[in-house]
């Protein structure tokens, strides 16, 4: 197939980087247009990014000579050089929701890795694997607004990437409720090491609204879609508490489980192997082949060691064991940047792409 042309909105921040990173040798997306705040506009990528490039890989050749545009000075001309968008925008959430609306009227696609959109009625909060029928709602969106190509998708918070995959797996065994404790590396705020030397031998116990995203956000995504809307679970009940913690990249969380139909340890790891890649037909260039990979060692699985696992794209498990106050408890873990970030936005896009809302 013929590559489509990328713009990416938001390309000089952390997340921006790692979109540039991951589509630098895509087979289906080229990058055709960079686009940042005012203070970048007009240079090379190059110097946009000169100091704070902080992805491991060097910046794509390809890459380096682009000249950054102004994301909202710019708009017409980054529409006309474009057959989708990346969202990776660092701004006020009101100012984000409208620019998205602004270039999904334009006709082009917006593929959003912010939360802006994230509760606006008719806009799909995608995980590939886990509601690719969501979808549908894109056609509501649609006629609701008047687009005949553009359109709003968004993925959800990174945070919950790991265990809503694993407790997806499970759900013929009826979760009622969840206990998750979120540890969250410094990446998920935009920072390195060297940007925040308070992190250094620390970890902070909050992170502003992560809480509520983590409780809130998987029933949207466990919702049914019903005519022009999707109809969020009512189960299971989640709490959640996130902490910051001294890693680069990696989120890992500790989740204790009850449930109504109670299943024996093999019976979970059983289910969990099963789900294998529930989007394997489909032959997206970004979908790992086993979504959920169970590590039977007792330290495992760990962040350094696991959280690049199928390329950043695959969900590392642990350490299930039965619990005092819950049925079961284990660890779950995923890249935060690829898996929870620009990968899974990828993703979803190739997931467009193949059910034909995104087209040159």
């Amino acid at each position: 197939m013929k590559k489509l042309k990328v713009g990416m909105l938001g390309a000089t921040g952390m997340v921006g980087q790692r979109f540039i990173a991951l589509l630098a040798n895509h087979p289906w997306f080229e990058v055709a247009s960079l686009a940042a705040s005012s203070r970048s506009a007009g240079k090379t990528y190059q110097e946009a990014v000169a100091g704070r490039w902080s992805v491991s890989s060097a910046i794509p050749p390809t890459i380096r000579k682009i000249k950054v545009q102004a994301v909202e000075a710019d708009l017409g001309q980054i529409t006309s050089e474009v057959d989708l968008v990346f969202s990776a925008l660092d701004m006020d959430k009101k100012a984000i929701q409208d620019l998205e609306i602004t270039y999904a009227t334009a006709w082009v696609p917006v593929i959003s890795n912010n939360s802006a959109h994230r509760w606006t009625q008719d806009v799909p909060v995608l995980m590939p694997e886990i509601n690719p029928d969501h979808v549908g709602l894109i056609d509501v969106q649609r006629k609701n607004r008047g687009w005949k190509k553009g359109l709003i998708a968004v993925k959800p918070n990174c945070s919950i990437q790991s265990y809503v995959s694993i407790l997806t797996a499970l759900r013929k065994y009826q979760p009622t409720a969840i206990n998750v404790t979120s540890l969250q590396a410094i990446s998920g705020a935009g920072k390195t090491f060297e940007s925040w030397l308070q992190m250094i031998d620390n970890v902070i116990p909050f992170i502003s609204n992560e809480e509520e995203k983590s409780a809130k956000e998987p029933m949207k995504i466990w919702g049914k879609l019903s005519g022009r809307s999707i109809k969020l679970a009512k189960a299971p009940e989640i709490a959640a508490a996130c902490i910051r913690i001294p890693v680069s990249d990696g989120h890992m969380a500790d989740v204790a489980v009850n449930f109504k139909q109670k299943p024996t340890k093999t019976q979970i790891l059983k289910a969990v192997a099963n789900f294998g890649n529930p989007l394997s037909r489909l032959k997206l260039p970004s979908a790992p082949k086993q979504l959920i990979h169970y590590f039977e060692q007792e330290d495992r699985p760990q962040t350094a060691l696991d959280r690049d696992l199928e390329n950043g794209m695959g969900i590392a498990m642990g350490r299930l064991r039965k619990d005092t106050h819950f049925d079961w408890r284990f660890i779950a873990l995923s890249h935060n940047t690829i898996r929870g970030a620009a990968g899974g936005a990828i993703l979803m896009a190739e997931l467009l792409v193949k059910k034909g809302y995104i087209s040159s």
